[in-house]
C-alpha cells in the first residue's frame, strides 16, 4: 500500500509532468529579482502608491487558490511577503502553470504593491514564474501571528534529524539559520581583530607525513601517487612555527583539524581552530590578547556582556580570574602537590580511583586530579597557569621552576577555550622532550607526540621566543550563541551510520 508520503511524492511528479508538457522548463537557467522582500516592508505607504512593478524571488510557503484566485506567501532570506494571483492580472497560462504549483517550490513574482480587502499587503501578480518544482514536501511546522509577529510553534525539532538533514533544520527553523550567520560574523571580526594587529593569515598543510603539535590520534589515508601514507594534520602549530622560523613575526591559521577520537557535546572529530603565533611576545602577551579578543567579539558581534552557557550566566565584562593549577588543586581537594611528590599522588589517586596511564609522572597525575576534581568549579572566566612541564612538550619551562610550563589554560563554565604557552625555541630542550614522548608511546600511550626531525632542524635555523594560543572556534561559537552542544554550531557534524552491517 503506498504511504501518505509517496501519495504527495507521486503527485508532484504528475504537476512536473504537466508543467513540462505545457513546454515550460521546470528548472529554468536563469532568475532575476528587483527588491529582497525586506527592502518592500519599509515604506509601505509609499510603495502602495506606486505603480512601480518589482520582481521577488524565494520559496513558496504556504498557497490557496480557490477558482480563478488564489493566495500565497513568498519567503527569501530576508523576509516573507503575501503575494495575490489573479487570472485576470496573469492570464489564462500562467494561471494554469500556478495551479501546478506547490509549497516547497521556488518562483519569481513580478507585481506592484496594495493591500487587499482584508488589510494584507501583498503583490498583485502580473507574472509568475517557476524556478525549481518542489518533489518532496516539507515537514509541516505550525504557526500563529502574536502581536503582528509570526511565531512559529510545533517546529522540526527531531535532533537526530535536524542533524543528519541540515538543509530542513535551516529552512525550516530561521532561528538555527541565524546561528551560522553569527558564526560568520564572529570569524570576520577574528580576522579583522588580528589584522589590525599586524597578523598575517596563512595556509599549512592538512595532508602531512608526520603528525603533531597535539596529543591526539590522527587519521590515517594513503597517497597512491607517492606510494605512502599521510596523516590528516591535528593541529596547526609545528607548520606555523616553521614560518615565524622563517620571518613571519605575527602568524595566523584558521584551518580544520581532524582527531580520531570520541564524539560528544563538546568533541567532533572535524573541528575548526585558530593558531596564532606572535614573536618577541610571551604567556602575558597571550592572555591580554585572549581576553581581548573574547570582550570584543561578545561586545562588538554579539552585543553581550552577560551569556549563558551550560546553564550558567558567563560574566564576560569582569576581570578574568588568574589562578595556578597547584593552587586549584589545594583549594578543591586540599593536596599539596606543589611538591611533584610522585608517591603521595599516586597514593591519592588510587584512592579516588583516577585510572593514571603507565610511565606517567608526577606532573600527569597533577593534571588527572585538576580534571577529576577542579574543572567542573571554575565557571567565570578563568586563566590556569603554571601547568606540569611533563604534559606541556612544546611550551617553555617556567623561569626558575623547572618542573612547571610557562602555560596557561583558559576555562569557563568548566570546558577549556584556549591554550598558550611561552614556545619552546631551545632545539636540544625539544629533542628531549620529543624524546621523551617517544618513551611514553613505547609504554602504550598511542596519544604522545611524535619525534619530527624536519621541525627540529628548523630550530636549529633559530626561532625567536613567542608566544603562541590556540582557540576552538567551534566551542568559543557555543559560548558566544548560547548553545551548549558542538552540533548546534558545525553545519555539518559527523554522525553515527543511520544502518550497519555485522
Amino acid at each position: 500500500m503506498e504511504t501518505p508520503a509517496n501519495q504527495f511524492v507521486r503527485l508532484r511528479l504528475e504537476k512536473l509532468h504537466k508543467i513540462r508538457d505545457l513546454g515550460i522548463d521546470p528548472y529554468p537557467v536563469g532568475s532575476h529579482r528587483t527588491h529582497y522582500i525586506a527592502d518592500l516592508l519599509q515604506d509601505q505607504a509609499q510603495w502602495i502608491t506606486s505603480t512601480a512593478v518589482i520582481t521577488i524571488s524565494g520559496r513558496l510557503v504556504a498557497l490557496r487558490r480557490q477558482g480563478k484566485i488564489g493566495f500565497g506567501n513568498v519567503e527569501d532570506k530576508t523576509a516573507r511577503i503575501q503575494i495575490f494571483v489573479q487570472q485576470n492580472a496573469v492570464g489564462e497560462e500562467n494561471y494554469e502553470l500556478f495551479k501546478l504549483m506547490d509549497t516547497g517550490d521556488f518562483v519569481q513574482v513580478s507585481g506592484a504593491l496594495f493591500v487587499t480587502q482584508a488589510g494584507e499587503y501583498s503583490v498583485k501578480v502580473c507574472q509568475i514564474t517557476l524556478l525549481s518544482k518542489n518533489i518532496r514536501p516539507l515537514p509541516a511546522v505550525k504557526e500563529k501571528v502574536v502581536e503582528g509577529k509570526t511565531i512559529r510553534y510545533d517546529e522540526f525539532s527531531d535532533i537526530e534529524l535536524r542533524y543528519r538533514k541540515r538543509y530542513l533544520d535551516l529552512l525550516l527553523n530561521p532561528h538555527h539559520r541565524q546561528v551560522f550567520e553569527l558564526r560568520a560574523l564572529i570569524i570576520s571580526a577574528i580576522r579583522e581583530f588580528l589584522q589590525g594587529r599586524e597578523f598575517t593569515e596563512v595556509e599549512t598543510p592538512i595532508l602531512q607525513p608526520l603528525y603533531g603539535g597535539a596529543n591526539a590520534r590522527p587519521f590515517i589515508t594513503h597517497h597512491n601517487s607517492l606510494d605512502t601514507d599521510l596523516y590528516l594534520r591535528i593541529a596547526l602549530e609545528l607548520y606555523l612555527k616553521r614560518l615565524v622560523v622563517g620571518g613571519f613575526e605575527r602568524v595566523y591559521e584558521l584551518g580544520r583539524n581532524f582527531r580520531n577520537e570520541g564524539m560528544d557535546r563538546l568533541h567532533n572529530p572535524e573541528f575548526t581552530m585558530l593558531e596564532l603565533y606572535q614573536a618577541f611576545s610571551d604567556l602575558d602577551g597571550m592572555m591580554e590578547l585572549t581576553e581581548g579578543l573574547i570582550k570584543h567579539l561578545a561586545a562588538n558581534v554579539i552585543g553581550k556582556n552577560e551569556l549563558v552557557y551550560q546553564g550558567h550566566t558567563i560574566h564576560i565584562d569582569q576581570p578574568w580570574r588568574k589562578a595556578t593549577m597547584i593552587d586549584l588543586v589545594r583549594e578543591y581537594t586540599g593536596v599539596d602537590a606543589a611538591g611533584f611528590d610522585a608517591d603521595m599522588l599516586g597514593e591519592f589517586c588510587r584512592r579516588k580511583e583516577i585510572e593514571v596511564p603507565e610511565g606517567s609522572g608526577a606532573g600527569k597525575m597533577i593534571a588527572l586530579i585538576f580534571e577529576r576534581f577542579v574543572e567542573d568549579h571554575l565557571v567565570q572566566p578563568t586563566f590556569v597557569t603554571d601547568f606540569p612541564k611533563e604534559i606541556s612538550p612544546l611550551a617553555k619551562a617556567k623561569p626558575g621552576v623547572p618542573m612547571l610550563a610557562d602555560r596557561f589554560e583558559l576555562i569557563i563554565a568548566g570546558g577549556e577555550f584556549a591554550n598558550a604557552f611561552s614556545e619552546l625555541n631551545d632545539p636540544f630542550d625539544q629533542r628531549a622532550r620529543f624524546e621523551d614522548q617517544a618513551r611514553k608511546r613505547a609504554l602504550g600511550d598511542d596519544e604522545a607526540l611524535v619525534i619530527d626531525e624536519d621541525f627540529l632542524e628548523a630550530l636549529e635555523y633559530g626561532m625567536p621566543p613567542m608566544g603562541g594560543l590556540g582557540i576552538g572556534i567551534d566551542r568559543l561559537v557555543m559560548l558566544l550563541t548560547e548553545n551548549d552542544s558542538i552540533k548546534e554550531v558545525i553545519l555539518f557534524p559527523q554522525m553515527k551510520p543511520e544502518t550497519s552491517t555485522d
